[in-house]
């Protein structure tokens, strides 16, 4: 039986959820406003093809609640929320087109209430051309008065956490000679290859388009895997970031790392694979924690007005705030997931039950 629409807002601790069709494209549109705790709900807007559409949904009310507390663990100004635009498959040029136009439009309907951003399989040309119609939209190019891309940002905030979770796992920051598993060779993950081999690191790589590690096989001297054996592959990190549920029962139990810190949103199957990974001994980076690089790219850059020099600062501080949750995890014998939820309600002021 497929996933019920209605079944799951019921369920779900948000606020609001927009749902539009767009006849013309087939394309079913959710905006999930989770919370406006802290400002607007904000996350970026991803275009994917789904089984059904109410996988769509679904995937887009999981995002928004991670973005709630990614943007209280980052200090940001903002509440969490996504875009999700549900395809029967991926657009040419003209009906990416329409579909980013309609797109625009019922964002602007929100009147400022869900601010969005690029995510999967958007760019920054996709916000310009939602920007055209709509103001509630970061990361445009530069040359169209953005902030531009995001995922260099995000990446080198992976690689701040990936050197605390080291530092937390083996006693040491330096990469060098450390294996270290790059699952995903998109936007985030293609530079943090390069910035892991430009570290010292032994870079492993796979993505499901074979293409994509061939060229970093080419020019970063990386070393192949397939992406069927990613999880059991010996490595000492494992850096997920491609899509999220990566890590359920069975992949905690293949595991053969001591680290997982990657890019990808919502990594843990369900909340109770932390404190597994922890039984296991192996040392998780909270992904809406190691990820928010993007986050703050964005906004400070076209909200707060930092400057680069700012934005760097606060990107290293990605990686002070998990040794901070590894430290309180270890005292209080939690997952680091649970300690990182729990640090997020505390600057949200809830209790966990409702973060509106």
């Amino acid at each position: 039986m497929g996933l019920d629409f209605a079944a799951l807002v019921r369920e779900w601790d948000g606020e609001q959820v927009v749902i539009s069709h767009d006849s013309t494209t087939a394309t079913w549109m959710f905006v999930c406003q989770h919370s406006s705790r802290l400002g607007p709900a904000t996350g970026g807007t991803r275009l994917r093809v789904y089984p059904e559409p109410a996988a769509g949904l679904a995937d887009g009310l999981r995002l928004a609640a991670a973005m709630t507390v990614k943007m209280a663990m980052a200090g940001m100004p903002l509440g969490g929320g996504k875009g999700v635009l549900a395809v029967a498959q991926l657009p040419d040029a003209a009906t990416r087109e329409r579909i980013i136009d309609r797109y625009a439009d019922l964002v602007a309907s929100l009147g400022g209430s869900y601010l969005t951003a690029p995510d999967m399989n958007t760019s920054e040309s996709d916000m310009a051309r939602i920007a055209r119609r709509c103001p509630y939209v970061f990361s445009r190019s530069v040359a169209q008065g953005g902030s531009g891309n995001s995922a260099p940002a995000t990446a080198v905030g992976v690689l701040h956490g990936i050197r605390a979770s080291t530092q937390h796992a083996f006693g040491s920051s330096e990469l060098s000679g450390l294996g270290i598993l790059v699952q995903g060779l998109g936007g985030v993950g293609g530079h943090l290859a390069e910035l892991l081999t430009e570290a010292g690191a032994r870079v492993l790589v796979a993505d499901v388009d074979p293409d994509r590690v061939v060229r970093a096989v080419r020019t970063l001297g990386a070393a192949p895997v397939d992406a069927a054996d990613v999880i059991g592959t010996d490595c000492d990190v494992l850096a997920p970031c491609a899509v999220g549920g990566v890590l359920d029962a069975a992949a905690v139990d293949t595991l053969r790392c001591r680290v997982v810190a990657g890019a990808a949103n919502n990594q843990l199957a369900e909340p109770s694979i932390a404190r597994r990974l922890r039984d296991r001994g192996v040392l998780y980076a909270p992904d809406f924690v190691i990820n928010a690089g993007g986050v703050l790219h964005g906004v400070g850059l076209e909200q707060l007005g930092w400057d680069d020099a700012e934005l760097q600062r606060r990107l290293r501080g990605i990686g002070d705030t998990l040794l901070t949750i590894y430290r309180e995890a270890d005292d209080a014998q939690l997952s680091t997931h649970d300690t990182a939820e729990r640090a997020a309600r505390q600057r949200l002021g809830t209790n966990g039950a409702d973060q509106r």
